[in-house]
């Protein structure tokens, strides 16, 4: 299989270029960077850590998704949109990553999914899908009188908050109690509030240091506390994650579909 890794020179580009050589039956094709960045025309075999590949970085994301089979997407919100229309126009499967989309960049997202197999995750960690299923169940079994708090915590260069993962975790809890999200989030909380409101799905962001990842979804009733966490240490969960999904489309028809998915979850 043909990949293709956009952002090739990112932290999170260098280790899912380093995984997809290192994964059987998958060819690393090509990366790209944003035109004038400093690591274009660089080997991408010595960008991942690893032997001269004799590809380069380039600058060119429709030469990429012509090429690859399927084409991976960590970067930022304002590239994905381009990135879906280009997985559109060649029929390319996207692997995306990438959280923070704003209304336009998710329809690009779900236009192109009639073309292309597209798998979009706020989260690529086994580990934090179980955690949406559970959120889902929990919140489904425990009444309003369970206030939720969803707490994330992520390092100092994160962009977006509340994180991706965050508002996946929001949405399972809504889904559990048959409502909808943006009717009962409540984000912002400054000054004098007043009291909570009974059924809100509450948002605490932290940020700091090198912090790859940790959720908590809080249950808090009169007399009891019931928590769910994930705590990621290394990125390589997600890496993985995303390769995995990266093999797993090569066999699936045009569509949108979750990590869940992948993981025969749904």
């Amino acid at each position: 299989m043909k990949i293709g890794i956009v952002g090739c020179a990112g932290r999170m580009g260098r280790m899912l270029m380093a995984e997809t050589v290192a994964t059987a039956g998958c060819e690393l094709v090509g990366g790209t960077e944003r035109a004038g960045g400093d690591f274009v025309g660089h080997d991408l075999g010595v960008l991942a850590g690893l032997e001269p590949l004799g590809i380069t970085a380039t600058d060119d994301p429709a030469a990429l998704f012509d090429a690859a089979d399927v084409v991976i997407d960590f970067t930022v919100a304002a590239t994905a949109q381009g990135h879906a229309d280009l997985a559109g126009r060649y029929g390319t499967a996207l692997i995306l990553g990438t959280t923070g989309l704003d209304t336009a960049a998710q329809e690009a997202v779900e236009q192109a999914s009639r073309r292309a197999a597209i798998v979009q995750a706020a989260n690529f960690s086994l580990g934090v899908n179980l955690l949406l299923g559970l959120t889902e169940r929990v919140a489904g079994i425990l009444g309003d009188d369970y206030d939720i708090e969803i707490v994330e915590m992520h390092h100092r260069h994160k962009v977006d908050a509340p994180s991706g993962t965050a508002l996946a975790l929001g949405r399972a809890a809504a889904a559990g109690r048959g409502v909808d999200l943006d009717a009962v989030s409540d984000r912002v909380r400054d000054g004098h509030t007043g009291a909570r409101r009974k059924g809100d799905i509450g948002f605490a962001t932290l940020r700091g240091g090198d912090v790859v990842g940790d959720h908590t979804v809080l249950f808090a009733a009169d007399g009891e506390r019931i928590e769910l966490t994930h705590k990621a240490t290394s990125r390589a969960v997600f890496v993985k994650g995303a390769v995995r999904s990266a093999v797993w489309s090569s066999w699936q028809p045009p569509g949108l579909y979750s990590l869940r998915d992948v993981l025969g979850l749904s």
